[in-house]
């Protein structure tokens, strides 16, 4: 995927018509939407022990553990994978699993020693060393996610809803790396649907129909609230009909090409009536008929649905069978088309798994 610029930020008019961070309770607010937990997929069972995980006859010390959104939230009782790996990279270059547990807080049995513990809210996550004593009393470990709820959804124009098998989100994260691209969050969201996130910035692409209408967005995440955006498209959606009359029947085994005013081709059809998503601007469209071609030049407008009917004409005998006729409305029809509309980051999930962790990283 090419690299996405650095556009303008969501507080541009034009880019977001909302965007709310919701300071309610955050596990309430989500339980109100469908959400998307992408976590990597890894035994669905509470408090799994992998076989060999502690030496035979060594005393297992009972350990707790309960994440938070915010430091001074209530635990997170749903919806967090839990994952415990050796620091000790095994034969393969990778972190041994040790135990799991999916669900709310979780309670493991670990024999004394070092590991790393990984808990994940969706694609929000965090990592710390946990060191287990031989004994005395080990408190619960709370783990802060700094985490918060992200909602998607847009319009056309000011108001107009899009259906939401048109509508898709991408998500990206803030920063753009060295080479020019953005890492990749999320991509295909659909729209009203909580994407769990680390707290930050994230870049949002989201894409009407699968022409050209796309708007790009930065928006804030913060832990502990549900921030909802509605992007705003300058796009309508598009009907093309070849007839012979005003009005009349759309003429079957017609090949279409839209083109904007610089004649580059945006979208192809073969189609009687074939319907396009397209950004606000200049077009034309041409229409191929049994090997004569007929074009018309359209508006469009942002929110202004609309239906394009391109008249057949009798071709002249001079002019040949592939003669191009431009198709000239009658006033009264033009008005009508043409109206506007400090401490060192802890290793991530992927690099426990990699065995590229340090195991030298200080408890936080």
């Amino acid at each position: 995927m090419l690299g996405i610029l650095p556009y303008a930020r969501w507080s541009v008019a034009a880019a977001l018509l909302a965007l709310m961070p919701v300071a309610v309770g955050a596990q309430d607010a989500f339980k109100e939407f469908k959400q998307l937990d992408t976590t990597a997929k890894m035994p669905k069972l509470n408090a799994f022990i992998a076989p060999g995980g502690a030496p035979q006859g060594t005393q297992l010390r009972p350990v707790a553990l309960e994440a938070k959104l915010t430091a001074s939230g209530d635990a997170v009782k749903d919806g967090l994978s839990w994952y415990v790996f050796s620091p000790v990279a095994g034969s393969d270059g990778k972190l041994p699993l040790i135990a799991s547990s999916q669900g709310g807080s979780a309670d493991f049995q670990l024999a004394p020693g070092d590991y790393f513990v990984n808990v994940s809210f969706g694609r929000a996550g965090v990592t710390r060393k946990l060191s287990v004593p031989e004994d005395g009393a080990l408190e619960k470990q709370t783990m802060v996610l700094e985490a918060g709820g992200l909602l998607l959804n847009a319009v056309s124009g000011s108001d107009v809803k899009i259906r939401p098998d048109q509508l898709s989100f991408s998500i990206y994260s803030g920063d753009v790396r060295e080479d020019g691209e953005r890492g990749l969050v999320m991509a295909d969201v659909p729209p009203n649907t909580v994407v769990r996130l680390n707290a930050g910035t994230y870049h949002v692409v989201s894409e009407y129909g699968e022409t050209n209408a796309s708007v790009r967005a930065d928006i804030q995440v913060e832990a502990g609230k549900l921030t909802e955006a509605t992007i705003q498209h300058k796009a309508a959606q598009i009907t093309f009909k070849l007839v012979s009359d005003k009005g009349g029947e759309a003429i079957a085994d017609t090949a279409w090409s839209i083109l904007t005013a610089a004649g580059d081709a945006v979208g192809e059809s073969v189609s009687a009536f074939p319907t396009m998503v397209l950004a606000e601007g200049e077009y034309s469209a041409v229409a191929r008929n049994k090997d004569k071609i007929y074009q018309r030049e359209f508006k469009v407008a942002a929110g202004k649905n609309m239906d394009v009917e391109v008249l057949m004409k009798d071709v002249q005998p001079d002019q040949g069978p592939a003669a191009t006729t431009l198709q000239q409305l009658p006033p009264e029809q033009q008005n009508e088309t043409e109206q506007p509309h400090n401490s060192q980051a802890m290793p991530s999930f992927e690099q426990l798994q990699s065995g590229t962790a340090d195991s030298g990283v200080d408890s936080d």
